[in-house]
């Protein structure tokens, strides 16, 4: 799979480097004209809507990351008046372009527990004393000699120590590829948003600029927990396709002609029952996987248990059958082993010790036998696919998908690992009413 795919580009650049862009061309352009207590306001509104955000949806990762702004701009404003025109600003500046992008890489590590205390409790600790230290510094560096800064034609821009610089460009390429790794929007907002902290901080000599940077901050890691909120909607959280809900959506928009097919998992309950739902998992995975490179124009949905379905806008089954077909072989030709037998398998309590100090004397004969396990054979999967295409004086997809429907048991009857065509789906019969007697 290309890592630069559309769909990848997409979900990078929006919202968060949609945003930043339009507030870039806004700064360079000259159209900011709102006034710096209105600036203020906002980025107060969307710090503090985004924290509320993010504990409604238990999104500890996103929460942290807001209040890692807050402290940084509070260090900033309160020891340099915002722009670091002191020793003790310009130290709290400095102290904030190596602690911000160091958080956000550290944030992006975390795992998503919620507020519980155990939680919460690190990470509040470890602000506690960077803030402590940050301060201690600052206090010391009063009456400090300010580096001078150098003036662009629209704003002045700060020169940050090339240290300060390194860590911003270290964090955005770890950002950058564990986004491309994780495909999550809450990693391309930390992208985004340390981008946005470091133009704030390179344009910290013009007060206006340097404030619409944190608004646009703070907005771009609110407006991810309203992404992520969609993806989980709309989106299947095991197999990453787009699901029923968005399925549904997609059939209010479809036009004449389109084709709909349905595919289904060969045996899947049998992969289930012998091998368990891990391995069950494995498989709607491998097949997702497939699904979503299909050709032709589709888009694959999974729509529930080992059933999916493709949309086909504006083609007819003999545009699709032959992409099908090529899905279909893909599929049958991917293998996949199973996670080995290896599990732990002794007692647990008492009897514990006592294996232990049983299998001390058996160390040798155990790794002789782990020596002689062969590895899983590689299993196969097939699926059987129904399609259907709409009628020219008939569009309602719930005929469509019937048709389709019974296209696929037809494949499941003859056989399965194969695909079957619908005739054209009829008009629904309109019944009279009877009269009564």
């Amino acid at each position: 799979m290309r890592v630069w795919s559309k769909t990848t580009l997409k979900s990078l650049l929006v919202p968060g480097g949609i945003l930043l862009l339009g507030v870039a061309a806004l700064v360079y352009s000259g159209w900011l004209t709102l006034a710096l207590p209105a600036l203020s306001f906002l980025y107060y509104c969307a710090l503090i809507g985004g924290m509320l955000l993010a504990w409604r949806f238990h999104s500890s990762r996103s929460f942290f990351a807001l209040v890692v702004l807050f402290l940084a701009h509070q260090a900033i404003t309160f020891f340099g008046g915002g722009h670091g025109s002191s020793g003790a600003g310009w130290t709290a500046l400095q102290a904030a372009a190596v602690l911000v992008p160091l958080d956000f890489v550290l944030i992006a590590l975390m795992q998503e527990r919620g507020f519980t205390v155990s939680a919460v409790a690190p990470v509040g600790l470890l602000l506690f004393i960077q803030s402590v230290i940050v301060a201690v510094l600052c206090r010391a560096a009063e009456g400090l000699p300010v580096t001078p800064a150098r003036t662009h034609h629209l704003a002045t821009e700060i020169s940050l120590p090339a240290f300060a610089l390194l860590a911003f460009a270290a964090a955005a390429i770890f950002l950058l590829v564990r986004f491309l790794i994780t495909r999550k929007p809450v990693d391309s907002a930390l992208l985004w948003s340390l981008s946005a902290f470091f133009l704030s901080l390179r344009f910290s000599g013009n007060a206006r600029a340097s404030a619409l940077y944190s608004v646009t901050s703070a907005c771009i890691l609110a407006a991810s927990i309203i992404e992520n909120s969609y993806l989980l909607a709309y989106h299947d959280e095991l197999t990453t396709l787009p699901s029923r809900r968005a399925f549904s959506d997609a059939l209010l928009r479809l036009q004449n002609p389109y084709s709909i097919a349905v595919v289904d998992i060969d045996h899947f309950k049998r992969f289930n029952d012998t091998y368990g739902h891990d391995t069950g998992d494995q498989v709607l995975r491998l097949v997702a996987a497939s699904l979503a490179r299909v050709t032709g124009g589709g888009q694959a949905y999974r729509c529930g248990g080992e059933e999916f379905n493709i949309l086909f806008p504006g083609k007819t089954t003999a545009d699709v059958v032959d992409h099908l077909e090529q899905l279909r072989a893909r599929i049958e030709s991917s293998e996949f082993r199973m996670r080995g037998s290896d599990r732990r398998q002794a007692a647990r309590g008492a009897d514990r010790r006592n294996d232990r100090a049983r299998g001390r004397a058996r160390k040798g004969q155990a790794i002789r036998e782990l020596a002689q396990d062969k590895l899983p054979a590689p299993l196969s999967v097939t699926v059987s696919i129904g399609v259907a295409t709409s009628a020219k004086d008939e569009s309602d997809p719930d005929l469509v998908l019937q048709a389709a429907d019974k296209a696929l048991y037809r494949a499941k009857a003859n056989g399965r690992n194969r695909v079957e065509t619908a005739t054209p789906p009829r008009r629904r019969p309109r019944v009279k009413a009877a009269g009564i007697a």
